[in-house]
């Protein structure tokens, strides 16, 4: 159980990315006080660890519902994520989370980010909510469900840890460092998300 717990800790991890979050999120609170800003970060991951919850434990019967087999499933989430691990080595995504966190700052009614944008779309995006569901889909029985959700929500705990910490931690991190670890993370996914391609080419194919 200590292997699953760590798979799903990583994958998570990589495609939530809190390292990644931390900056946007500190230019979007930089108008407010630190409590402020810490009680947005813990509203955004709350409500985030919720929409993921509710797609770990109810995506596979959504599915059913929409008549789309679990392969399908593995296979589109797949190449989902690797779009996103391209983004993440040529820098692409954190440029479209920049543009996105400067449409928001631009709008002076928009004071608080936690919900809009940072538990949606940035944390809980299509990414995470598609990871999510690959990972229950792989799970066999409660046991392995609670291991994954512990993952979820350690995820989540450190993705708050790094979004109260934002400020602090960018001043020590840099651009530059931040940028090698969004990259090599890219690489780390770009694996996983083959990894999700080719169990479902071979669930097919069997």
């Amino acid at each position: 159980m200590l292997d699953l717990f760590l798979s799903a800790f990583v994958t998570l991890f990589v495609v939530i990315d809190p390292p990644g979050c931390a900056p946007i999120y500190a230019g979007l609170t930089a108008g407010a006080t630190n409590r402020q800003a810490t009680a947005m970060a813990a509203r955004a991951s709350v409500i985030a660890a919720l929409i993921l919850i509710l797609f770990a434990l109810f995506g596979e019967q959504l599915l059913g519902a929409l008549h789309i087999e679990l392969n399908s499933f593995r296979l589109a989430g797949g190449i989902m994520l690797f779009v996103i691990a391209l983004d993440m080595v040529f820098e692409k995504r954190t440029q479209r989370r920049e543009e996105r966190a400067e449409k928001v700052k631009a709008t002076p009614e928009v004071e608080d980010v936690s919900v809009f944008p940072m538990a949606m779309p940035m944390i809980a995006g299509p990414g995470s909510i598609a990871t999510v569901m690959l990972l229950m889909a792989r799970a066999e029985g409660t046991e392995a469900t609670l291991v994954i959700l512990a993952a979820l929500l350690a995820v989540m705990a450190l993705t708050f840890a790094a979004l109260a910490a934002a400020g602090p931690l960018m001043r020590v991190l840099g651009t530059r460092v931040e940028a090698v670890i969004t990259r090599l993370l890219g690489v780390l996914l770009a694996a996983l998300a083959a990894q999700y391609v080719i169990d479902g080419v071979k669930e097919v194919l069997r």
